[in-house]
């Protein structure tokens, strides 16, 4: 069975559905618009074609194994609460997605509280997520399906020391979904980044949209590729992972990238692009930890259509930025909201699989190979 990347067009917002050679499923933020379940409104449906991609339990349950919150503005959890479980699993009722298991970074939430109000379903996520803390001081590892949580980085001040069996420390490995090991995939935990004692250089951090950043690895068929996923992350956040990993780049090396923030400027730059257009400079430091890109390498944009214009995000110079980067590995740049077409976006779909990475037309014809990585990061010959 082949592994799957799938992009669902929501303007500028994420929604990432990973599909393992075992089944399981990961969904990364979702971004489910008021207007998407407006059956009179010509906005896509996304909600639906997520649904229509998920399997039932035993019990009839819609579920995905995992979801991951990378961190809580509007345009990444919007629909939380509306078309997911989020309580007791013995509480669900009616055909609401069950999670069987969350993946929660505490620091995303101490660090967002400091520069704006929670949106309701970041609140909504951020109370099942301390529920399923208590269920695990209560019950350990023996907790089951929707009582699950992994906490990616430890909290401040020692509020995460009793909950090593379920911590993954930054720079660690996950390499459980759902509590069981799968061999189809290992994610790097990269940010967000542990509390700094400069106080400067941690006020820095949190304007600069901490998310959870990872390095998913995914494997199927003997083919595999190498996915960089990190939220809203800018520039502070993308050079502080350059000084950290200039010595060890493979850590940042991807086969497709889900370019931050929707293709913003401020994920390489400190400058405004709008007040100073071309005269903007790009941060070195930052530039070099997206340029990671493997050959035949993905960029995507999670975005409206990128216009030539002085609009961030998505910004016209950015993606020039990201196109350039992909040129020495003849790669491509890609946005969900002009995927196949700008009038009619469609999800745009990644298989893994014997010969690596491919693109999945949106008409479901045979996918044409776009780049690939055997097991381990080497490349594999395109067949």
């Amino acid at each position: 069975m082949n592994a799957s990347i799938t992009f669902s067009p929501v303007n500028n917002g994420d929604m990432t559905l990973v599909e393992l050679e075992s089944g399981r499923t990961i969904l990364i933020d979702t971004n489910i618009r008021a207007a998407a379940d407006d059956p009179d409104d010509p906005t896509r449906d996304v909600a639906q074609g997520l649904r229509d991609r998920l399997k039932r339990d035993d019990q009839g349950r819609l579920y995905v194994d995992v979801f991951l919150l990378s961190h809580p503005d509007q345009d990444h959890c919007s629909g939380l609460d509306n078309h997911f479980h989020l309580g007791k699993p013995e509480d669900h009722t009616g055909d609401k997605i069950f999670i069987r298991e969350i993946w929660s970074s505490p620091l995303i939430f101490r660090r967002a509280s400091k520069n704006h109000t929670l949106y309701p379903d970041a609140k909504k996520f951020n109370t099942e997520a301390k529920r399923r803390v208590i269920r695990y001081r209560e019950s350990g590892l023996s907790v089951t399906d929707g009582d699950r949580i992994q906490i990616l980085g430890r909290d401040e001040n020692g509020k995460t020391d009793d909950l090593t069996g379920i911590l993954v420390e930054v720079d660690g490995l996950i390499d459980k979904v759902n509590g069981y090991y799968d061999t189809g995939m290992s994610a790097r935990l990269l940010g967000p980044l542990p509390k700094s004692d400069d106080e400067c250089e941690e006020e820095a951090l949190a304007k600069n949209r901490s998310s959870v950043i990872l390095q998913f690895t995914i494997t199927a068929a003997g083919g595999s590729c190498r996915f960089l996923t990190g939220g809203d992350a800018e520039v502070a956040i993308w050079e502080r992972l350059w000084e950290r990993h200039r010595n060890r780049t493979h850590w940042l090396e991807y086969d497709i990238l889900l370019s931050p923030h929707h293709c913003s400027w401020h994920s390489l730059s400190y400058d405004s692009w709008s007040e100073q257009g071309e005269d903007a400079e790009v941060s070195k430091n930052a530039r070099s930890a997206l340029s990671q890109a493997l050959s035949g390498a993905n960029i995507v944009a999670s975005s409206k259509p990128v216009k030539d214009d002085d609009s961030d995000p998505p910004c016209i110079r950015a993606k020039r930025e990201y196109e350039d980067i992909l040129k020495p590995v003849t790669g491509e740049f890609r946005c969900t909201g002009e995927y196949p077409s700008e009038g009619k976006p469609a999800p745009m779909e990644y298989e893994v699989g014997r010969n690596g990475l491919a693109l999945k037309s949106a008409a479901l014809a045979a996918p044409a190979i776009i780049s690939s990585s055997a097991v381990g990061g080497e490349p594999l010959p395109h067949g």
